[in-house]
């Protein structure tokens, strides 16, 4: 990997990753256009890793909503009082909800980055969950809002993030999908993504880089994997900003249908035989 593929790469990431179009699909496919070979170790590696900084970048960006939740959610620890701020239900409401993802991921790491990665499961993934995205952007009813999210919502909406460890379904779009479908509205179920996206993708990046430190360093590079991180930190810090400006005004209908054009160029693709699957 030369140092222009890094930018490259990291700017994918951190422009797609909270946009509900899949940041692992998307750099799954620009990988294999690069000529990788996609189920590669020290490739499934440095996808996973330089998603780190795009975490970074939403601690950062939402500074001030952690800083509100914590202290509530410490003091509720120890004073029953204190339980009954919605910040404290909030931040019980994030640790339940990230906790199926990492037991899945966990449960089946060998099928996640090998079957699963291949382009037609990319592909597939694309088109289909975007017709639960469709469903549930015109099905939601909105009326709900932050202070009313509970355990049982955060674990509904963790449960449907494990089907985002597929290529193509996107994490966002699967954890904005069930949010909908609980009828909270477009801010709070974006908001809610951003912090179920903390602890997990995080906790994957720093097993990723202490499990395939040496495929790292005698693959990709860690030079490369460093300098893409930093690039999906700086862009997706601005990716953050303007998601959350434009889907308080807009409903997904643009995600959607270039999730269902991408999906259908890239099976179109497969077909021909203009790409290998992985």
């Amino acid at each position: 990997m030369n140092i222009f593929e890094a930018v490259l790469l990291g700017a994918v990431e951190g422009f797609t990753e909270f946009l509900p179009v899949s940041s692992t699909g998307h750099l799954t496919i620009l990988e294999k256009l690069l000529g990788y070979r996609i189920d590669d170790p020290a490739i499934t590696a440095f996808t996973v890793i330089i998603q780190s900084g795009a975490v970074l970048a939403t601690i950062i960006f939402l500074r001030k909503d952690i800083a509100r939740v914590v202290p509530a959610f410490l003091a509720g620890l120890f004073s029953t009082d204190k339980r009954d701020n919605p910040d404290y239900r909030f931040g019980w409401a994030v640790i339940i909800g990230a906790i199926p993802i990492v037991i899945i991921a966990l449960l089946f790491k060998d099928q996640v980055e090998t079957t699963l990665r291949s382009l037609w499961f990319v592909a597939a993934a694309l088109i289909l969950w975007s017709g639960v995205m469709a469903f549930a952007d015109h099905a939601a009813t909105q009326q709900r809002h932050e202070d009313d999210v509970t355990w049982k919502d955060s674990l509904i909406i963790g449960l449907v993030q494990c089907l985002a460890l597929i290529p193509g379904v996107s994490r966002s779009g699967a954890t904005m999908s069930a949010g909908l479908l609980r009828d909270f509205d477009r801010v709070t179920v974006t908001k809610l993504s951003f912090f179920l996206s903390i602890p997990a993708l995080l906790g994957a990046s720093l097993l990723q880089g202490y499990q395939e430190a040496g495929n790292i360093a005698d693959g990709v590079g860690w030079v490369n994997t460093l300098i893409a991180t930093a690039v999906s930190f700086v862009v997706a810090y601005f990716s953050v900003n303007w998601l959350l400006r434009f889907v308080s005004r807009h409903s997904y209908s643009i995600f959607i249908w270039y999730r269902v054009v991408l999906g259908v160029i890239l099976m179109g693709l497969l077909t021909f035989n203009v790409i290998e699957p992985k």
